[in-house]
């Protein structure tokens, strides 16, 4: 990264299973209380797995103005615009009060695309044929979501879709802070959306086996880490920051939650001795920021709560950290959040930032049962009482994509 700008995060706002805005995220996180339970979107009876970390109690028109039509947007769509307007509101920030030479950043990661509207789209196309179509071919293109942010900011933005599966909305807030780093914007809006609570994906993820099949005991079902763990759960949700120069974002008052100072993102190398490539994008964002691994309070882990990939990370940490993988916090917040695939990432760094400001660690939910094969400090139990001044954030995804940050409190 070059080091032209400092690049902080001012708002924040989160919808998630566990919790729509931060206050509601955070108590829940600290908590240990899980927001997955039985799947409601849909009738999941025949379903291997049936339960899911939903959005409880969403209204779209709390949060997006009825000229857009919110109901006729796709769910994700919904999320994204919802949890951009509280961290607009979060960081005072409005935007068409200031004068702005050029066009506002707005990056916006997705892992799928509209799969609610494409799939009553084909469920209308079997029923009533081709005439019995609705119009769904804008709403449910993958950059609509982005392209509805931007229209929903009122001023000239530019609008840019990261599709790179689970770590796409990591990925959306490095290459906006890249552009602030860079000197091309004074402030961008970024972060990632999905939400794939629908038959078809469902099914899917089940074939797969990256869905928990602990039907009875879904506040239990996302474990990660722990022996017991069967699979992840999926959730839906969204996490959307806003990112400022550090010196505009003193100018205006407002005090950073956190600094992003360095970011690493590869694929698995299946070319290479070393298959996984997460012990990579940790070295490559502890080398951008200037950090060893000495210097990282907080791992907060990728954890999926899938029997494979958290062996693969807890391997992958052990890797780099050697000696001091073993006495470094780490925690997973999918126990409570399940896995949110492309918000996953933007709730890790929200979870950060809450961590700066409360002085806490939040615990791995469910972690009650060691296993062997991942035997680190994953804060079982409850939350932790701890100043942190900087944190590593992981994330991984389906296809062997990889992408790390590290992030730091923010010191004048």
């Amino acid at each position: 990264m070059n080091r032209r700008n400092r690049v902080v995060v001012t708002g924040m706002g989160v919808v998630a299973a566990n919790g729509i805005g931060l206050d509601a995220f955070w108590s829940s996180l600290v908590a240990g209380r899980s927001g997955v339970g039985p799947i409601t979107r849909f009738d999941a009876t025949a379903f291997k797995s049936r339960i899911a970390g939903e959005v409880k109690d969403f209204e779209p028109l709390d949060y997006i103005d009825p000229k857009f039509k919110p109901k006729r947007m796709a769910r994700h769509t919904q999320f994204a615009l919802a949890a951009m307007k509280m961290a607009l509101a979060d960081a005072d920030y409005e935007p068409a009060k200031y004068f702005i030479d050029h066009p506002i950043p707005v990056m916006l990661g997705v892992s799928t695309t509209a799969m609610d509207i494409l799939e009553d789209c084909w469920s209308d196309l079997s029923r009533r044929g081709p005439r019995g179509v609705s119009a769904g071919v804008v709403d449910c293109q993958p950059q609509a979501a982005t392209q509805m942010l931007t229209m929903a900011l009122g001023i000239s933005a530019r609008a840019t879709t990261i599709a790179s599966a689970c770590p796409s909305g990591l990925d959306a807030i490095a290459c906006a802070a890249a552009m602030i780093r860079q000197g091309e914007a004074d402030m961008a809006v970024a972060g990632g959306t999905d939400a794939t609570i629908t038959p078809l994906s469902m099914a899917s993820f089940a074939a797969a086996g990256l869905s928990s099949t602990r039907n009875t005991e879904p506040e239990r079902a996302s474990r990660p880490f722990d022996l017991l763990r069967d699979s992840g759960v999926i959730s839906e949700g969204a996490g959307m920051l806003i990112l400022e120069n550090y010196e505009t974002a003193i100018a205006r008052g407002v005090l950073p939650y956190l600094e992003i100072v360095g970011y690493g993102s590869q694929g698995d190398n299946y070319g290479s001795d070393e298959l996984f490539g997460l012990g990579q994008t940790m070295r490559m964002a502890l080398d951008c920021a200037g950090k060893t691994p000495e210097d990282i309070d907080y791992i907060c882990a990728y954890g999926p709560g899938h029997p494979a990939l958290d062996i693969v990370e807890t391997d992958m940490i052990k890797r780099v950290f050697r000696h001091r993988a073993y006495s470094v916090p780490i925690s997973s917040i999918k126990g409570v959040t399940g896995n949110a695939l492309s918000a996953a990432g933007p709730h890790q760094v929200i979870t950060c930032g809450l961590c700066f400001k409360h002085n806490i660690i939040p615990p791995t939910a469910n972690h009650e049962f060691p296993d062997p094969r991942c035997d680190l400090d994953y804060v079982a139990g409850r939350f932790r009482n701890r100043k942190i001044n900087t944190a590593l954030i992981n994330v991984r995804g389906l296809g062997g994509g990889n992408s790390s940050l590290v992030v730091q409190r923010v010191v004048e």
